[in-house]
């Protein structure tokens, strides 16, 4: 051979692999990926690392900005007020989860188990609410919870309470309604693992006497694994720094990390501070998240 073999000829230790790079043999020029890029670096490093900055910087005389940078933001953040806070925000997002993972699971199978022509019509169902603003959506829990409402009305008409119960501005309003604002977003990850299953599996379980709980812990369970952990994270993300919500139902009585953040940014006017909270739930959240994904990964139900 030549000295300089060409691309793809044959060499004394074999074929030489094209010098040529992914999006190259796939007839992709590589500059496509530059505006992404530069899309991505613009609206989400950029002003990340602008936070991060803000985060270890000093609260001014007046609010704002001071540039002398120190540590105690994030010291502060292990007062034990802020940490019950962050447990607060932690346990009700987790029972949020665990609550509409068991709401939904029952009705994405309903779901994804009916005539095709009637799973269209379950799944708009599923998600006509999002046609209203949550904003909207949240107000209107807001009649229904208080103490004139419509439940306790309800219940009072039909002689099953004396007197009102005292339902808003508690931790179980906010509970109700983050698992009404979520549950769709468990209800559809969940349908789409369940309508790709096979019904013939489940049919061969039942052929091998194997009981209910046998076919639905080692067959469905596993079988639907992906759209559970797709469901539980896109619900528990969203809820463990949620503000809306908390702020209307809960009230002053129950304060997430989210209406903490709130607070410091535009009460207080504590930047610094609030960047670091903002900061310590993000990585929070994100090591959450990369444990629950190698544990899914690495274990099976059953």
């Amino acid at each position: 051979m030549n000295a300089v073999d060409p691309p793809g000829s044959i060499s004394a230790g074999g074929p030489i692999a094209p010098a040529v790079s992914f999006a190259e043999q796939h007839g992709q020029p590589p500059w496509l990926i530059i505006p992404p890029a530069a899309a991505l670096l613009f609206f989400f490093l950029v002003p990340l690392a602008l936070v991060l900055a803000v985060s270890f910087a000093s609260r001014g005389t007046y609010g704002g900005v001071d540039w002398s940078l120190t540590l105690s933001n994030y010291s502060s953040i292990l007062d034990p007020l802020y940490l019950r806070i962050f447990w607060r925000s932690l346990w009700i997002a987790t029972v949020t989860t665990v609550v509409c993972l068991v709401l939904g699971f029952p009705l994405a199978y309903l779901i994804a188990r009916a005539p095709k022509p009637w799973q269209g019509v379950l799944l708009f169902l599923v998600i006509i609410p999002f046609w209203t603003n949550f904003l909207i959506r949240t107000y209107a829990w807001m009649f229904i919870l208080r103490t004139e409402g419509l439940l306790n009305t309800a219940l009072m008409g039909l002689g099953i309470i004396d007197q009102p119960l005292t339902l808003l501005f508690t931790d179980t309003a906010v509970l109700i309604g983050l698992v009404y604002g979520y549950l769709p977003f468990m209800v559809l990850p969940l349908y789409a693992a369940l309508e790709r299953m096979d019904p013939s599996v489940i049919e061969a379980a039942w052929d091998l006497y194997a009981s209910p709980r046998s076919v639905f812990t080692r067959v469905v369970l596993p079988l639907s694994k992906p759209g559970i952990v797709a469901g539980c994270l896109l619900v528990f993300m969203p809820t463990v720094g949620a503000y809306v919500t908390p702020d209307l139902l809960g009230g002053a009585k129950t304060m997430m990390i989210g209406n903490l953040i709130q607070h410091q940014y535009l009460g207080v006017r504590d930047w610094p501070f609030g960047s670091a909270l903002s900061f310590v739930l993000m990585g929070g959240v994100l090591l959450a998240v990369f444990y629950y994904l190698r544990a899914g990964s690495s274990r099976s139900f059953g």
